[in-house]
């Protein structure tokens, strides 16, 4: 019977790994170039190394190249084999960060490893690491098989030290891109999978309508064109009401009427009157005329006495928030501190006034720049904020007319901040802003709504609201299960998902 040589076992093994090595990293190497922008995006979108995104996409492919060639030379064979095992080992150390301290779970390989599940990939690396210690020896052992000075524990030395500093390298990536990504991010968005889930859709036919509040059986619709109507739907928009409210319309000199529902109460605002009404849903009947609220532009009901609005009771007609309680001796308190002017005050100072009543905090987004601060009901500022775009200053010019009486706006405006919606701690914007490795598919087809953390002014997350028959959106209001959209004449509920709710305080 004819006997193998042993070194020529060892020969086969050796070729027969480095083989293996050769082909894995020169297909996925390729894989990632012939799809190198999807590769960016992946890696862009991921919980553990978004921040690095940029360097590491043109690093993995480089180090996968050299690593490929090392170890098909034989001469740099034993460098290529411990180059391997540092790479294997950081893919599966990236891999189990991702399965158990990653907030989702996103992908970023290429070609037939982008089918395997994360827990398969995760043995498979397992598996080529365990065939890199064994190259690594059987090389060893092959090179100098004619020599007594092999040593066996400075080779598991040098293994195990390979793999303690592959190791520290992803998570010291993973932390400090956290960091980054939250506190100081680079214009990075994050998408989770499947943050909020597409539940229902119903076409309330006009455009005039907004949403104007939500109770725990319902959400409500208010109608700019005919105020004194109130369209309701249950949360599955399947039962649909209409409600007619008790509004003399003739009474008052009505202009720009807003309802806002409160449950139990509703309220009728109208900055030009100015007015601030309250009544019952039960009957829809106005019981009470909150009385000494000044002319305003914007106003948010805060509880059954206060509101929260923004006036032009400033110097040159400048924007101010005050707060407003009508059962105080002093109804109206000024707030002129709390909005940054930067050109004129007026335009430049524009956005949305928002009011979490869970954590009883006033939010201003501006419209034109990467701002927003928080206060508290009082109206004492909390903190400045910043959302992830780069516009820190408005873009357009702002030209005087009229002996300095009037102002307008004399170049073209870009919107930053389109809508937004606050619930509990978490603030909701609809972006107008591209980001870093954004998906041009996504972003055409799609509203993208950043999430920032209130308490902590963090950047949490981001996710697309698609667009359905029309491509504007118009309202936007979250409840404790639900976020609720107005897409042109569309009605639209999407549920919070778990990765939601969990930032939710």
């Amino acid at each position: 019977m004819m006997m193998i040589p042993v070194t020529s076992v060892k020969r086969f093994m050796i070729q027969t790994i480095c083989s293996l090595f050769a082909g894995l990293f020169i297909y996925a190497a390729v894989s990632k170039i012939l799809d190198f922008e999807n590769f960016k995006v992946q890696l862009g979108q991921s919980p553990l190394i978004s921040a690095y995104a940029g360097l590491i996409s043109w690093a993995v492919i480089a180090i996968e190249i050299i690593i490929a060639f090392f170890v098909i030379i034989r001469r740099t064979r034993t460098f290529g084999l411990f180059a391997s095992l540092g790479l294997m080992t950081m893919f599966t150390a990236y891999i189990f960060l991702i399965l158990n301290f990653g907030s989702f779970i996103p992908c970023s390989c290429g070609g037939i490893l982008e089918k395997m599940s994360w827990q398969a990939h995760f043995i498979f690396n397992i598996v080529f690491v365990i065939m890199a210690l064994v190259g690594i020896f059987k090389n060893e052992e092959l090179k100098q098989s004619n020599k007594k000075n092999v040593s066996k524990a400075k080779l598991t030395q040098i293994s195990v030290i390979v793999i303690i500093l592959s190791t520290t390298v992803m998570i010291v990536l993973f932390f400090t891109s956290e960091t980054i990504m939250h506190k100081n991010n680079p214009f990075i968005r994050r998408y989770p999978q499947h943050p909020v889930e597409f539940s229902a859709l119903v076409d309330i036919k006009y455009n005039s309508h907004y949403i104007a509040g939500i109770s725990d059986s319902r959400i409500y619709m208010g109608n700019y064109q005919y105020p004194a109507y109130i369209l309701s739907f249950d949360h599955n928009l399947k039962k649909r009401r209409v409600e007619k409210m008790h509004l003399d319309l003739k009474s008052k000199p009505f202009r720009t009427i807003t309802v806002n529902v409160k449950p139990p109460f509703f309220y009728i605002t109208d900055g030009t009157v100015p007015v601030l009404l309250r009544g019952k849903i039960k009957d829809w009947k106005i019981t009470k005329d909150l009385k000494g609220i000044p002319y305003f532009t914007k106003a948010v009901i805060m509880d059954s006495l206060s509101a929260v609005i923004r006036s032009n009771n400033s110097k040159k007609a400048a924007n101010v928030i005050a707060v407003f309680n009508s059962d105080a001796t002093e109804k109206i308190s000024y707030k002129r501190a709390l909005l940054e002017k930067q050109k004129d005050g007026i335009f430049d100072t524009d956005g949305m006034l928002l009011y979490s009543s869970e954590s009883e905090l006033i939010v201003y987004l501006y419209y034109y720049r990467n701002a927003f601060f928080t206060a508290d009901k009082k109206g004492t500022l909390l903190s400045r904020g910043n959302t992830i775009d780069t516009i820190s200053h408005v873009s357009f010019k702002v030209s005087t007319l009229n002996n300095g009486k009037s102002f307008a706006i004399s170049s073209p405006r870009e919107v930053v901040n389109a809508k937004a919606a606050v619930y509990k701690n978490l603030l909701f914007v609809h972006s107008k802003i591209k980001g870093k490795y954004e998906n041009e598919k996504l972003w055409n087809r799609s509203f993208i709504i950043d999430v920032y953390d209130l308490k902590t002014m963090t950047y949490r997350m981001s996710f697309p609201i698609y667009h359905t028959s029309g491509n504007q959106l118009n309202s936007l209001m979250i409840s404790d299960n639900n976020l609720y959209a107005l897409i042109g004449t569309d009605l639209v509920v999407y549920k919070l998902s778990e990765i939601l709710k969990k930032e939710i305080k």
